[in-house]
């Protein structure tokens, strides 16, 4: 039995320039971390030939080919699985519609549970690269590619797209001293909505060429939040995440709606001095940046919504048990 623990991540300035329809003409970049909240693959051999799949739904199919399931049915296929087995996911939050990169880390995290079933240790890279081409090009799904390598890296890390093709993962380089400071200061909300990204980065694909000064502008603010950072200019760097919101919100028509924004300007007026919305978009987690004086204030004004503690993690995606081992 195997068993793999992948991060799911927040993603504080960039996002929407990891799209290749973006980063293929100009290059693109993101600042992005992984948290301590997961997902879990267990994989185990059946003494029969059948393959089973638990997730929110149970299946029972005896060729990969019937798996409803698309990411397991595609990490079966990518890693020559094929029967006897049974694959279970598990997460420590809804695992769709909450903007944290699950869907990518369930993919990383089953392509590394399914190679290690076969006896094959795989790298970061491999991994990224090849739940990249699962989701973006045996599925189509009209995302980007930072979930899957923050994912499959872990830490805090500066994520560059070249335009051909090439990906750079850098650590961020921020002092630890500075990075628990940081994390001291992040809080997350649930709005209590999920929604389905698809159709909200769908028609932020679209609209690359009416939004790309904002996209530029975004790529940009990577380098400066990096360097805020490193120079440990926290507050700034708060500041920072509104202005990054400002444009993030032009990219699609429903990554913000009226609710989002009164919940927002609550956090603002009770102390916030930055954040945004987790991954596309209209619903999930809001990710607020508060001076620790200001934690409660923010707390009060949004006492509504379910506040998610989380710490920043420094591992990307591992196998956490193999009986074979």
């Amino acid at each position: 039995m195997i068993v793999t623990q992948t991060p799911l991540r927040v993603s504080f300035v960039g996002g929407g320039t990891d799209f290749p329809d973006y980063f293929r003409c100009a290059g693109g970049a993101v600042l992005t971390t992984a948290i301590d909240k997961y997902v879990y693959v267990i994989v185990k051999e059946r003494f029969d030939s059948d393959i089973y799949v638990n997730y929110s739904a149970k299946e029972i199919v005896a060729v990969v080919d019937d798996i409803r399931h698309d990411l397991v049915r595609e990490a079966m296929r990518a890693t020559g699985v094929d029967c006897g087995i049974e694959i279970t996911t598990l997460a420590d939050v809804p695992s769709t519609g909450t903007g944290l990169g699950s869907s990518s880390a369930v993919t990383v995290g089953l392509l590394h549970a399914l190679h290690a079933y076969r006896g094959r240790l795989v790298d970061a890279k491999t991994l990224a690269e090849q739940a990249c081409r699962i989701e973006l090009e045996t599925l189509g799904r009209p995302i980007g590619k930072q979930d899957q390598y923050i994912a499959a890296y872990g830490g805090m890390r500066a994520i560059r797209f070249e335009p051909d093709d090439t990906v750079v993962v850098d650590p961020a380089g921020v002092d630890p001293a500075v990075m628990r400071r940081l994390q001291q200061r992040i809080q997350m909300y649930f709005t209590g909505r999920t929604r389905a990204s698809d159709s909200i980065l769908s028609q932020q694909r679209q609209r690359i060429e009416q939004t790309r000064p904002q996209l530029d502008r975004l790529k940009l603010r990577v380098e400066q939040a990096r360097a805020l950072l490193t120079e440990g200019n926290l507050d700034e760097f708060g500041a920072l995440l509104d202005a990054a919101w400002q444009d993030k919100k032009t990219l699609a028509e429903s990554v913000s709606d009226s609710v989002i924004d009164d919940l927002y300007a609550r956090a603002l007026a009770a102390g916030a001095l930055g954040g945004k919305i987790a991954g596309a978009g209209g619903g999930g987690f809001l990710v607020l940046y508060v001076p620790p004086p200001r934690h409660d204030d923010v707390r009060d004004a949004l006492a509504s919504l379910r506040e998610l503690p989380v710490a920043f993690e420094a591992g990307g995606s591992k196998v956490v048990f193999n009986i074979h081992a």
